[in-house]
Parts: structure tokens; C-alpha cells; sequence
């Protein structure tokens, strides 16, 4: 059995939060929680957040064992691009992409 929580269009980049993501793959959840929890990152404190969710889905939709859970799975996908423009010199402008993501969590009991 397997639980997950998904959150959207959170605005950070992707690529930041793949980063903090890969850390705590594969770890058991209080495992995962702790590494988060110390971690100085934005992207720390919004998967920390999400797993928090993906277990309490666990508990209580699945009826899982909370101590027994593992990080099965997390992806971070790239959510839409907000365009904006930043005025430049001789009249011109530059690009400015403010990056989305979608994170999803995914925890299943350890089957050791």
C-alpha cells in the first residue's frame, strides 16, 4: 500500500528543489522529516511540508503504520512559467521566467 500528496504551482524552480528532493529519497519518513527539518533551503521547508501530507493521507485514508513508512518516490515536475520583462537600456527589454513546480510525494510501508 502506498500514500502521496501532491502540490502545485509552488513558486520556486525546479531544478532548486530536485536538488533537496534526491537528498531524502528512499529514507525512511522520520528519517526524511529530520534531514528536512535542519536543511537552510526554501525548497526544504516546502517538500518537508508535503511529505507531512503524504503521511497524514497515510494514516488516515490508508490506515497505514506511520512508523513503518518509507519515502518511496518524489518527483518535482516543472509547473507553468510566469513571463515578466525588465526594461534595458536603449529602450529594450530582457526576459524575466519566474518557474513553477509541481512536487509529489509518494510513501509506501517498508516491505523488508
Amino acid at each position: 500500500m502506498e500514500a502521496k500528496a501532491v502540490v502545485k504551482y509552488v513558486r520556486i524552480s525546479p531544478q532548486k528543489v530536485r536538488k533537496i528532493a534526491g537528498a531524502v529519497k528512499g529514507k525512511p519518513v522520520e528519517a526524511g522529516l529530520n534531514i528536512l527539518k535542519f536543511m537552510p533551503q526554501k525548497a526544504a521547508g516546502l517538500v518537508e511540508k508535503v511529505l507531512r501530507s503524504a503521511v497524514a493521507n497515510a494514516e488516515e485514508s490508508k490506515n497505514l503504520d506511520v512508523d513503518t513508512l518509507v519515502i518511496r518516490n518524489i518527483f518535482v515536475d516543472q509547473g507553468p512559467t510566469l513571463k515578466r520583462f525588465r526594461a534595458r537600456a536603449r529602450g529594450r527589454g530582457s526576459k524575466i521566467l519566474k518557474r513553477t513546480s509541481s512536487i509529489t510525494v509518494v510513501i509506501a510501508e517498508n516491505t523488508v
